[in-house]
Order: C-alpha cells, then sequence, then structure tokens
C-alpha cells in the first residue's frame, strides 16, 4: 500500500489535526514512513504563527522539487493554517505541490489523496473552503502501544482579533463540540490505556460561550471539566492554551475542586506594558493579571504558571519593555516562551509605522531570557531533593536508556528506562536539574512496586 509521511509543524492543535488525517489515512490501507525517500505521499501540516514557521516549510517542500523528479508519482500536499492563508498563491511560490488543504478540510485530505492518486497527470487541487461543523470532524485517535496521554480538540477557531495574530484568519471563528461528544472521546481513551488528556482550543476557556448555557454558575468550559474529571480512569487533566479574559471565579474554583485537574497554567501575558496590551487588544491590565495569578495561587498554592511574552511590538518604548521586565519578575513564572515580534500580513500590528529594529527585540530577548533563566534556578533549588509524582510517558527523545514523564506542574523529568515504570503515575525524588529538565530516581514503596508492570 502507498507510503506516507506527515511533518507538523507548529501547536498542538496541529499535532492533533496530523493524528485525525493519519487515522483516516490508516483506515483505508495507508501505510507511514519516517523518510522522504520511502515516502508515496509527502504531507506538510503548516503553521502560520510567525513568518519562520512558514519559511521553513518554504524550504523544505521547495528541496521536493528534486525528489519529484525521480518520482513522478509522488504526491505532495500543504495543510493547515499557511494553506489556508495563502491557499492557491502557494502554487507561486511551490509549483510542484499537488494538494493545498485548509483548516477546515482535514476530513477530507484521504478522499483527495485517494483521486489525485487515481489521476494521471491531474491539476493542483485546493481547498480552503469553511465548513460547518468542522470541529467536530477532529474526534479519532492514533495510539501508540502503552500510551498514557492524548491530545482532545474541543474547539476551533478564536473571535479574539489580537492586532499581532492571524489565528482568526487561518483558523475561522470560534466553533465548540458538545460536552456529550468530548466526554465521550475521552472515555473511549480511558479504555485504551490513556491516563492523561489534555483539552486543545485556540482560546480553550472560552469554550461553548456562544453555543451553550452556564449552569449552577458554571461556564460550559468548567462543565466540561467536570465531565472530564469524572471519567473512570483518567487521572490528570490539563488544557492550553486558555486566554486571562477566561479565567473567572468558577474556574479558579475548579483547581480547588477538581483533584485530577493538574495544577499548571500557561496563561499567555505578551506585554507587561498596559499601553502595549491595549494597542493588542489584550483586553485586560497588568493589574488584573497580577490578580488573576494571586487567586490561582490561592487556589492551589503548588501551581505551576508558564506564559507567552513578545518582545519588539510596534511602538514599544524601553520604558513599555521594563514594564514586562517587571512582570515577568513579579509572577516568577517557572518558564515563559519570549517571541520576537514578527510581522504577519493581514494583521493590523504588521501595518503600524513604528516597528522595532531587529536589534532592539535581539537585546530585549537576551534580558528576558536570562531573568528567566536566573528565576528558574532559585527554583530549581527548592525542588531538587523533593518527591514528586510524574506519568511515566514513554522513552526520552533524546536518550534511548532514560524514560521521560511529567510533573503534575508540568515540569519535564528523566529517569533510568525500565519498562515496568511505563504508563505508571511515579512517585520520584528529584537529584538534580540542568535549568528546565530535571533528573530523579522512583521513590520505590510497596505500592508502586505492586502497581508496577513487569
Amino acid at each position: 500500500m502507498p507510503s506516507v509521511l506527515i511533518k507538523t509543524y507548529g501547536c498542538q492543535m496541529n499535532v492533533r489535526d496530523s493524528e485525525q488525517v493519519m487515522r483516516q489515512l490508516e483506515a483505508r490501507g495507508y501505510t507511514f514512513c519516517d523518510t522522504e525517500t520511502e515516502a508515496d505521499v509527502i504531507l506538510f501540516n503548516t503553521c502560520s504563527v510567525r513568518d519562520m514557521a512558514e519559511q521553513k516549510v518554504l524550504g523544505k517542500a521547495g528541496a521536493i522539487t528534486t525528489l519529484k523528479k525521480r518520482k513522478p508519482g509522488l504526491i505532495v500536499g500543504v495543510l493547515g493554517c499557511m494553506a489556508q492563508r495563502l491557499g492557491g498563491e502557494l502554487l507561486g511560490k511551490l509549483p510542484n505541490v499537488d494538494l493545498i488543504v485548509g483548516t477546515q478540510k482535514f476530513h477530507e485530505v484521504a478522499n483527495y489523496i485517494d483521486r489525485l492518486r487515481g489521476q494521471a497527470g491531474h491539476d493542483p487541487l485546493v481547498d480552503i473552503a469553511e465548513e460547518e461543523g468542522s470541529q467536530n470532524s477532529i474526534r479519532e485517535h492514533v495510539l501508540a502501544s502503552r500510551q498514557v496521554s492524548a491530545y482532545v480538540s474541543i474547539m476551533q477557531g478564536c473571535n479574539m482579533h489580537c492586532t499581532f495574530c492571524i489565528v482568526p484568519s487561518t483558523r475561522g471563528a470560534e466553533r465548540s463540540r458538545p460536552i456529550a461528544d468530548i466526554v465521550a472521546e475521552v472515555k473511549s481513551l480511558a479504555t485504551q490505556g490513556v491516563r492523561e488528556v489534555t483539552l486543545l482550543g485556540q482560546i480553550v476557556n472560552l469554550y461553548g460561550r456562544h453555543e451553550f448555557p452556564v449552569e449552577n454558575g458554571r461556564s460550559p468550559f468548567v462543565q466540561l471539566l467536570h465531565a472530564v474529571c469524572a471519567v473512570p480512569g483518567i487521572e490528570r487533566v490539563r488544557f492550553t492554551s486558555p486566554h486571562p479574559i477566561g479565567f473567572k471565579q468558577d474556574l479558579v474554583a475548579a483547581f480547588r475542586e477538581l483533584p485530577n485537574l493538574c495544577e499548571h497554567v500557561h496563561l499567555p501575558l505578551q506585554s507587561g506594558s498596559n499601553r502595549i496590551l491595549k494597542a493588542m487588544h489584550r483586553a485586560y491590565t497588568v493589574e488584573q493579571y497580577l490578580q488573576l495569578v494571586d487567586d490561582l495561587r490561592t487556589a492551589r498554592p503548588d501551581i505551576g504558571l508558564t506564559s507567552d511574552i513578545i518582545v519588539g511590538y510596534p511602538g514599544e518604548t524601553e520604558e513599555d519593555f521594563l514594564a514586562t521586565r517587571d512582570a515577568i519578575a513579579k509572577v516568577a513564572f517557572d518558564n515563559a516562551f519570549i517571541f520576537r515580534y514578527s510581522p504577519r500580513t493581514g494583521t493590523p500590528a504588521a501595518e503600524q509605522h513604528d516597528q522595532v529594529s531587529e536589534e532592539i527585540k535581539m537585546e530585549r530577548n537576551h534580558v528576558l531570557l536570562e531573568l528567566l533563566d536566573n528565576i528558574a534556578l532559585e527554583k530549581n533549588k527548592s525542588i531538587v531533593g523533593s518527591t514528586v509524582e510524574i506519568l511515566v510517558e514513554g522513552e526520552s527523545k533524546n536518550n534511548p536508556l532514560r524514560y521521560s514523564g511529567r510533573t503534575r506542574t508540568n515540569r519535564p523529568v528523566m529517569i533510568e528506562a525500565n519498562e515496568r515504570w511505563l504508563g505508571q503515575l511515579l512517585p520520584v525524588k528529584i537529584l538534580s536539574t540542568t535549568g528546565f529538565t530535571y533528573y530523579a530516581e522512583p521513590v520505590l514503596t510497596p505500592e508502586t512496586l505492586e502497581t508496577a508492570t513487569v
């Protein structure tokens, strides 16, 4: 049968979309490979959040030209956000591409590949149309042997229109799946051995606000959290990525009320300057953000907080930057992703005339990274020597002699590879750290020895 290679760029949503495509191709008898030379079909699932992500795809897909000359029947497709943004324009940049499919048509990819393979001398196929109900099509999984964690897509799209962000253009308007459908998917995963699920959405904590009512003071998203946390066999629940304005008191309370809701929140700050936040259309102030941090830490004192920060947004002054630095120091994030502002065509920020130079962006980026490293170093000192619980997920990507897992606060932990720990919720003692990765040894108790599988 034809062999497929899927290369995925970008966020967890893209990973989940690629998995759906794989599941539908698998159901038709396609197999999967790891190298381009083995493949009969090569698919690039793309990201448009930053220009660098698009340039990477253009370079990689462009290099396939030589391979197509040797394999005339090779099908090359571009899927996802970049396909949605550029549509048929991509053919001018990548003339050897056969298939361009947007973000609301992933469920049609298998049909289109079958069609292209059945046509000699076919024209390129482009489909970036919107489709009502497409958010419900991302629901099937391809699970590896003994896989214990999985992503679950609960909604698509975004209505926030932050001035720097292209996601509303590439993913469309907010659309949410019914709670019952999501719970059924999670139950199915639990029966297959999954113990942890991560709920995904562009702004995940605004789930269902247009489709479903508030009940007993709980928003649709908090209702969903309670329902998913009640699924037998699901011992950990996470979600990403939220927006600060979606954190009402019912969601803060969920961290007190739901033991299997992991005490970690990725909470994008973007800027510590109220002037820049207003220009970004972020709809909160730094003071409101800091109050939310206090509320979350009151609800769960051990909660882990990570964030996204943009440096060099158009018009960002030194004063604005220093305000961001001060906000990071006040929150003392466990980790944060620092991004240099990247203009995206079609967004309001890209049209501003007061763009910040790349040199200044680099300088500010370096300052914030150094600050984060120092904060992390102080936190690391308090964690080394402590005992924490990890979910052992599988072999480390960089070292086959180690298994990797994550704490409930989402810290990555490495332990010695041992088959009996795979898939277990395991107490470990933290021995050392290199910065943001920790090394540990199992804490052997009668309970862990009894539950371990040999």
